[in-house]
């Protein structure tokens, strides 16, 4: 009942911060017109769906549904008891030799730009034909994979007119992951086709951003809305991790509650603390503000600041919550399709740990939110203050619960 608790819990505060609209988005161009009638589970899809048709797709389906591959909600929550799964040793993120890093450690401090100019190259060879990128993301930037070396990763810059903005060893990703900077105003998209010319990149994605489902305008009611038997709902001994804000640490409500803290975005100032705190206090606060799963400790990750984060401080937040050996991640955030993020969520969930995230709040005819969307990750969508359906709530197959 502990286990089960948490993960219902963890479903919950997915979805309680509810009406800011969320990044804009557009569909997958890429998507073929059976290929989103199989996401939707049209009647003209019908029994023509196959399982690589909705994984191309970028979806996946319903519960309800029995085809598709899709990772059904009992499935994910099994993994939570008797006992926890072995953790298999995730791919070498780091040279022969080295230990992985950990803490605040993980995220180094963004390396100086070269010093001179750089001159835009010319001539350069086109892999493929300019992306089209959907959603918000950083204008001047983009998100690489490398497989080589420091030096593998300067001579790419070099070769492209490109900035070494970051680099670090990501755990979930198991190579080196590369911020590279824009100075010239080219496109992401044509930067993202140069770079894929180049055989020592991996991934290619742009720097998207994301935003919290957060709403000043409306009163929290999440926890008027706990109707738990306390005997029976425990957090004892799980291990949860929150990306989200900062949170206010000498709260009475989180007394003994945050076992680590670590900040994805050390050079941004904390202004705001508020939305982590009550996600924090809603899993396990103590005291009269009692969470739905007391006795779990709590690992939070500070990734937002001002409603938004982007996807290099989020991938940052989720390679530490991976370091931490936690069961859950809660991830009240959503904006575009990223390979990376995909990447990440799947294979944490290899390593046994449960992902929750909020579907959206752009209302019923909205695109397919992410990361909530990805096979794997428990998507849930918004109810309001008496309970019903919130009418901002996304709607569609790839939702497994509303609270």
């Amino acid at each position: 009942m502990a286990a089960k608790a948490v993960v219902l819990h963890a479903a919950i505060l997915a979805a309680t911060f509810v009406g800011a609209p969320a990044v804009a988005q557009t569909n997958d161009p890429n998507l073929s017109q059976k290929q989103i009638d199989c996401l939707n589970r049209t009647t003209a899809a019908g029994a023509d769906c196959d399982e690589d048709g909705v994984r191309n797709g970028g979806g996946k389906s319903g519960a309800g549904n029995a085809s598709g591959g899709a990772v059904f909600l009992p499935a994910l929550i099994v993994d939570l008891f008797p006992n926890p799964p072995a953790r298999p040793t995730p791919a070498p993120a780091q040279p022969s030799g080295t230990a992985p890093p950990k803490g605040p450690t993980s995220t180094p401090a963004p390396a100086p730009p070269p010093s001179g100019p750089i001159t835009p190259p010319t001539g350069l060879n086109l892999a493929a034909p300019p992306r089209a990128v959907s959603g918000e993301f950083v204008p001047d930037e983009v998100l690489v994979t490398v497989a080589g070396d420091a030096g593998a990763v300067q001579q790419i810059a070099t070769t492209l007119g490109l900035q070494v903005r970051s680099q670090r060893q990501s755990r979930l990703l198991g190579t080196t992951l590369v911020r590279y900077g824009i100075p010239d105003g080219r496109p992401v998209g044509v930067v993202l086709a140069q770079l894929a010319a180049d055989g020592r990149t991996q991934r290619r994605e742009p720097n998207h951003i994301y935003s919290l489902q957060q709403a000043a305008g409306i009163v929290n009611y999440a926890f008027e809305r706990i109707a738990l038997d306390s005997k029976q709902a425990s957090g004892e001994n799980v291990r949860i991790a929150v990306i989200d804000t900062g949170i206010d640490d000498t709260n009475p409500a989180l007394k003994g509650v945050i076992a680590g803290q670590f900040d994805a975005m050390p050079n941004v100032p904390i202004k705001k603390r508020d939305h982590g705190t009550s996600v924090d206090g809603l899993i396990a606060g103590v005291g009269a503000l009692e969470g739905i799963a007391p006795g779990a400790k709590i690992y939070h990750a500070r990734a937002f600041e001002g409603g938004k984060s982007s996807m290099d401080v989020i991938l940052s937040a989720l390679d530490w919550a991976a370091e931490q050996d936690v069961r859950i991640i809660n991830m009240s955030f959503v904006g575009p399709k990223n390979d990376l993020l995909g990447t990440a969520c799947r294979n944490a969930r290899a390593l046994g740990m449960v992902l929750v995230a909020a579907a959206g709040n752009n209302g019923p005819k909205a695109p397919y939110g992410y990361p909530a969307a990805f096979d794997g990750v428990i998507a849930v969508t918004a109810t309001d203050a008496k309970d019903g359906l919130m009418p901002q709530a996304n709607r569609g197959a790839y939702v497994f619960l509303s609270a």
